[in-house]
């Protein structure tokens, strides 16, 4: 027999290999991700337990102007981002770009190669470990410094952050691609490009012709009435008009006609003088005056009464008040938006609005669409509104499951926005209670969870397996995105046995 080549692979490692496969599987759970932001952060959180790191930082570069795209930190401070940041210039994280190799160092700041570099003394950097996500270019950057050990990172350490760079660069392909895919196809993208919208979430066709309706009334000093169910975001979209608008540089002052008795509201909104009323015992100024040279914005105006409608009608068209009690006009320059969820034609018809004011406020007017009308923005909104959550409550990064957003998706929010956002919060601070880092349907629905459970009726040992099989089945291909080879190794059976069972449950993909 001729003697082995000494060009002839070595044996894979059994136990390498296990470790390889079990991290891909781990960021294969998160690919189920449809966004890149709760994608890194999960992922980021990942690799910083499995190396024992102090601090995490990834970060993925736009390939044309080499400006972060995306960044994502883990047990970092602001100031300890933005030193790491402002070291891509130089030191260890610019070597690791530029040789596109795994740079480690016991101690930055006794390594030759790193320890005259401003960054590392300023930042006093000891054991740090830095892999390139990607080549030609990298497309990012994984960032560990500081370990819970004291010591260097370990050649497993290496190992394993370079395996985690190597299938983060796929993955994270695959979500960039899909995100270029919804910026092209985007409704809302050339509107953004020119109006201050940055808090607005949503990308549906309901949104950008809100956008439409602003980017025609913001830079106009006239009068808005925004209508839309309540919960709708009418406050946001008066803001955004606002600062969209040539008052922007002035205050942006609330009033919430429903919130004060008719006499508290006529001072509240114009003022009063000593003695106008008995809680008046002092000159007391009002919104309009707060609002000078700025926007006045009264919600729920349709709670307005008929004697205070008159005044407001007074003040549209004169651009002058009286404060209660005073016999002397006040000039006022201020812009008004007013919101309601009221049919205020009807309320003409009945006579409970009147109708010159009506069409005094009706110059040109947005309509903000309900949430059925935008449930393609559910998603979105519901990771906006956990990740807000879970910085508030301070939990763990938390994000939805499938499940849950499907079920979200064809829930009915009757209190719209509002409502999603309550249920979110909620959610998220059962999910930390339960110690998981997925929130499920049963923390976003417990009561219907919980109701379904009482009402069933008593099952068979048979019929209570298959339920549970169906269940967890479709529940195994929609995490997977009906990915049968992903599901069949998750389940630990067979490809065929997938196929076998899908038949027999009757599953379709939902599209």
């Amino acid at each position: 027999m001729c003697p082995a080549s000494n060009d002839e692979a070595a044996p894979l490692d059994p136990v390498q290999l296990a470790r390889e496969r079990d991290l891909y599987r781990k960021l294969l759970d998160l690919g189920a991700q449809e966004e890149i932001e709760p994608f890194l952060a999960e992922a980021l959180g990942l690799i910083v337990d499995m190396t024992g790191a102090l601090r995490g930082y990834l970060e993925l570069q736009d390939e044309r102007s080499g400006a972060p795209r995306f960044w994502m930190a883990h047990g970092c401070s602001e100031v300890d981002v933005a030193q790491i940041r402002a070291a891509f210039s130089e030191g260890v994280i610019a070597e690791a770009i530029a040789t596109r190799q795994t740079i480690t160092a016991a101690s930055a700041l006794d390594d030759p190669r790193f320890r005259d570099r401003k960054s590392v003394q300023k930042n006093r950097i000891e054991a740090i470990l830095c892999a390139p996500i990607g080549v030609d270019p990298p497309l990012g950057v994984l960032y560990l410094q500081g370990r819970e050990r004291r010591g260097p990172f370990t050649e497993e350490d290496r190992t394993q952050a370079e395996r985690f760079a190597r299938h983060v660069a796929a993955l994270v392909d695959r979500l960039l691609t899909r995100r270029r895919r919804l910026d092209e196809t985007d409704p809302t993208r050339p509107l953004r490009a020119t109006l201050q919208v940055s808090g607005l979430i949503g990308r549906s066709q309901a949104i950008a012709r809100v956008l439409q309706d602003i980017a025609l009334v913001a830079p106009r000093d006239i009068t808005v009435l925004l209508t839309g169910p309540s919960g709708t975001g009418k406050t946001q979209i008066a803001r955004i008009i606002h600062e969209n608008g040539p008052r922007r540089a002035g205050p942006f002052v609330e009033l919430n006609c429903a919130a004060l008795p008719e006499a508290l509201l006529e001072s509240e909104l114009f003022g009063a003088l000593p003695g106008a009323h008995s809680t008046a015992t002092r000159k007391m100024e009002g919104k309009v005056l707060a609002a000078e040279r700025g926007t006045l914005f009264l919600d729920e105006l349709g709670e307005l009464k008929l004697s205070s409608q008159s005044k407001l009608l007074q003040l549209l068209q004169s651009k002058e008040y009286f404060p209660l009690g005073g016999s002397r006009s006040v000039r006022a320059d201020v812009r008004v938006i007013a919101a309601t969820n009221m049919d205020l034609k009807a309320a003409v018809a009945r006579r409970e609005f009147r109708e010159d004011l009506f069409y005094r406020l009706q110059v040109l007017g947005v309509r903000v669409p309900s949430l059925a009308e935008r449930r393609e923005d559910i998603p979105e909104l519901m990771a906006h509104f956990c990740a807000r959550s879970c910085a508030a409550h301070d939990l763990p990064r938390l994000t939805f499951s499938p499940g849950a957003i499907r079920a979200a998706e064809e829930a009915e929010w009757n209190g719209n926005v509002r409502e999603l956002e309550h249920a979110v919060e909620a959610a998220t601070v059962r999910a930390a209670a339960d110690g998981v880092l997925r929130v499920e349907r049963r923390h976003l629905f417990p009561g219907a969870v919980e109701a379904e459970s009482r009402t069933s009726a008593p099952l068979t040992f048979q019929e209570a397996t298959r339920r549970f099989q169906h269940q967890l089945l479709r529940e195994a291909l929609e995490d997977a995105s009906w990915n049968i080879t992903v599901t069949a190794s998750r389940l630990d059976l067979t490809r065929a046995h997938v196929y076998n069972l899908i038949r027999a449950f009757g599953l379709e993909r939902r599209r």
